[in-house]
């Protein structure tokens, strides 16, 4: 029986589309709906001699003020994804919020034990050859690692 789903989102087409088919099959099963906003950290490192790599200029560390401010904006951001996508598929449907900091694949399996969810909705691209060989493949690891139901719903490029 399925009462809880949870919802991982993003700010992409193929988490709207896996939202939109999460909360409607929630709709017809009168289920609880969880969605989720894994943030990951930004990683910011100086080369040995101090230069960035990429541009070839100097990249100076962070102070706590500017450290607060990435972490407010990301924050922000990650509230306005799981605000969009509650106003425009929740209708009358109960909904938990998770925003959570880290890996996004082990963010979502936490969250799903957290919320007790017995099924998880993630969305997903149809992807071939060197495309999906350099993509961070978390649907996979959400696939390989969960103990619950994982529904991928895909999107078409």
């Amino acid at each position: 029986m399925i009462k809880k789903i949870l919802i991982g989102v993003e700010d992409s087409k193929y988490a709207e589309s896996a939202a939109k088919f999460g909360f409607n099959l929630a709709e017809s099963l009168n289920a609880h709906v969880g969605l989720v906003n894994i943030i990951e950290p930004v990683a910011i490192s100086m080369p040995a001699n101090g230069a960035n790599e990429i541009l070839g200029t100097p990249l100076y560390g962070l102070n706590a003020a500017e450290d607060d401010n990435i972490i407010n904006v990301q924050t922000q951001v990650s509230e306005n994804i799981i605000q969009y996508i509650t106003q425009k598929y929740a209708g009358k449907l109960q909904v938990s919020h998770y925003n959570e900091y880290g890996s996004t694949g082990e963010g979502i399996l936490s969250c799903s034990r957290e919320f007790k969810a017995d099924l998880i909705v993630i969305g997903t691209h149809n992807r071939s050859g060197f495309d999906r060989l350099f993509s961070s493949n978390i649907t996979e690891y959400i696939v390989k690692h969960s103990v619950i139901p994982v529904l991928v719903v895909p999107t078409k490029d």
